[in-house]
């Protein structure tokens, strides 16, 4: 392992891994679901923990320039002072470094607001395959001068260069929050609540995190936590929160949302966080994914993105079609509803074997490109998900990437056999 602490020894590592055909693994915060940073004897681990640095927070500009190990938690706290945040936030904000998300392109729970990572970034620097800094630290939204070249590095998992400095786009930070979660009886009523939300004059709507009835009831349970008028008995539960300047009127706008709710759903259960601790106790039974992986050691986990009409029968779709792969698969489903982005978690001990993977993964994958979905919403391709991308993409596309590849890292320096295959495989349909 090489701990550099600057763009020119990155840079340096590099260039001398290059001459004598060693390949590299960068690694960042560990919080990768896909294999993306395994690394195997003989190659190079370059962690990017030293480079920790926020160089620089431009509070009448909104934008940050920080080094690629900086934690997503650093900087949130760093632009809290200013009255800004990053405009993204995931579960692992503090261990997640913004190298590793801006190489996997991350989403988290306000993506339908402000994007995913590939919104966020302005501009960045990176290395190169062979030694050289790619730089072009732009700190504007408006730049057309040539391609945007930065989007090859953008969720290419280091497999193009390694992202050692970002240009991070702020967001103001709403002065309070309100928080209610609505048990509900179908997805068509969650997506009522969510575009309730949306349009509501109160605020705007921060996240809309679904909880399918297994995924709440255990993380309930290994939390304590029960609340008597709120009985975790909904086929799904929905977590809205709004942001904005008033809290008398975000909580009078969340008030109208649920009476609305349950005006058209008397059957629709709810409960109105009356307290910031409240308010952080919701959130934790979303956020304590842990639990899965607790219960059932390995768990397969996967990561989709649907197309928010097409939900529904998606996960009855998913559901049904597990169950007839073996009776026990109840598969815990949940995530970030405003952007269609889908979390499945087996209820079974990992690793799968070939054959259940593979059937698994025709349940889950079956028809949808076709929908207009993805089989890698924000965890990336990895090394776990490789076939997935040759099976589903445009063979064009496909094509181009590996062109890329090739130009690039022709001697396959940077991170070999994730995202692309080594070597080729069958392009099967997934029927």
């Amino acid at each position: 392992m090489v701990l550099p602490a600057s763009t020119a020894e990155v840079a340096a590592v590099v260039a001398i891994a290059r001459v004598h055909g060693v390949s590299i693994v960068a690694q960042g915060g560990h919080t990768g679901l896909v294999g993306g940073c395994q690394s195997h004897p003989g190659q190079i681990v370059l962690s990017l923990a030293r480079m920790a640095l926020i160089e620089a927070i431009y509070p009448d500009e909104r934008v940050a320039i920080v080094q690629a190990g900086v934690a997503l938690e650093a900087l949130q706290n760093a632009a809290i002072a200013h009255g800004l945040e990053p405009g993204i936030d995931l579960a692992a904000r503090g261990t997640a470094t913004i190298g590793g998300m801006v190489s996997t392109n991350a989403g988290g729970i306000m993506a339908h607001r402000y994007g995913v990572m590939r919104h966020r970034v302005l501009g960045l620097e990176a290395v190169l395959p062979d030694g050289t800094i790619y730089s072009d630290m732009t700190r504007v939204v408006k730049n057309t001068a040539g391609y945007d070249l930065k989007h090859l590095f953008i969720g290419a998992e280091g497999t193009l260069g390694i992202v050692t400095r970002v240009v991070i786009k702020l967001e103001p930070l709403p002065q309070c929050t309100a928080t209610v979660m609505l048990g509900l009886p179908s997805v068509a009523a969650t997506l009522e609540a969510i575009n309730l939300a949306l349009r509501s004059d109160a605020g705007h709507l921060r996240a809309a995190e679904g909880l399918w009835q297994s995924y709440i009831q255990l993380t309930a349970q290994a939390q304590g936590w029960s609340e008597p008028s709120f009985p975790l008995d909904q086929p799904v539960c929905l977590l809205l929160m709004l942001g904005g300047a008033n809290q008398a009127d975000l909580n009078e706008g969340i008030e109208q949302i649920f009476g609305e709710i349950l005006d058209r759903h008397p059957t629709a259960t709810g409960i109105i966080a009356a307290s910031k601790r409240q308010e952080a106790d919701l959130w934790r039974l979303r956020e304590d994914t842990d639990q899965l992986y607790r219960a059932h050691a390995a768990a397969p986990s996967y990561d989709v993105s649907v197309p928010l009409s097409e939900i529904g029968a998606y996960v009855d779709h998913v559901k049904s079609g597990l169950a007839r792969i073996d009776a026990d698969l109840d598969p815990y489903v949940f995530g970030h509803l405003a952007d269609g982005n889908l979390h499945i978690v087996l209820n079974r001990t990992g690793p799968l074997d070939d054959a259940m993977s593979s059937a698994v993964e025709h349940v889950l994958y079956a028809n949808l490109r076709a929908l207009g979905g993805s089989f890698s919403a924000e965890h990336g391709v990895g090394t776990k998900r490789i076939a997935a991308l040759v099976a589903t993409s445009d063979p064009v596309k496909f094509a181009t990437m590996m062109r890329i590849k090739q130009a690039l890292d022709p001697d396959q320096t940077l991170n070999p056999g994730k995202v692309l295959p080594s070597q080729p495989l069958a392009r099967e349909k997934f029927q």
